[in-house]
C-alpha cells in the first residue's frame, strides 16, 4: 500500500505595510487564516471551482512564522504545480499588498523544516540588532517550535 504524496514549499511573504489597498492604518497579522484564504481565493478566481475542489484535498497551511514571514504549504503531488501557480499570482492578505517567494519544494516535511529553520536563524541573526525584547522572546519561542 503506497502512502499519499505530499509537496511542501517553503515561501517567504513580502509585505508593504505603508501600501494599504482600503486606506485603513492598521497593518496586517500574517496567519495561518490569512495566508490559506488568501491563496484558495486566488486558485478560486484562475482555476474555478473545480480547480479549488481538487487541489484543497491535502492543501493546509502547515507553519507561518510572523516575525519572519516564512510559511510552509502541503498539497498533493499531483496539485502542486496549480498551488503553485496560484500562490505567485496572490496580491494581497487582508488589505496589505503582498508578493510571495518560493524558497523551496520538498516531498518530507522533515526537508523543508529544516531549510525554514535555517533560514529563521539567517533571518533572526540579521535583524536580532533592531528588535525589542518581546519580539526577541517571540522569535526564540517560534524557533523552538
Amino acid at each position: 500500500m503506497v502512502g499519499f504524496k505530499n509537496r511542501y514549499m517553503l515561501m517567504e511573504v513580502f509585505m508593504d505595510p505603508d501600501k494599504d489597498l482600503l486606506g485603513e492604518g492598521t497593518p496586517i497579522i500574517l496567519t495561518q487564516f490569512n495566508l490559506s484564504k488568501a491563496i484558495k481565493d486566488s486558485i478560486l478566481v484562475n482555476f474555478g471551482e473545480c480547480g479549488l475542489g481538487s487541489s484543497m484535498g491535502s492543501f493546509q497551511v502547515k507553519y507561518v512564522n510572523p516575525i519572519t514571514k516564512l510559511c510552509i504549504v502541503r498539497s498533493s503531488r499531483e496539485d502542486h504545480r496549480q498551488v503553485w501557480s496560484a500562490i505567485t499570482l496572490v496580491k494581497s492578505i487582508g488589505n496589505c499588498p503582498v508578493v510571495l517567494n518560493l524558497l523551496d519544494i520538498s516531498g518530507c516535511i522533515r526537508a523543508c523544516r529544516d531549510t525554514a529553520l535555517k533560514c529563521d536563524k539567517e533571518k533572526f541573526d540579521q535583524s536580532s540588532k533592531s528588535l525589542s525584547e518581546e519580539e526577541t522572546r517571540q522569535m526564540n519561542s517560534c524557533l523552538d517550535k
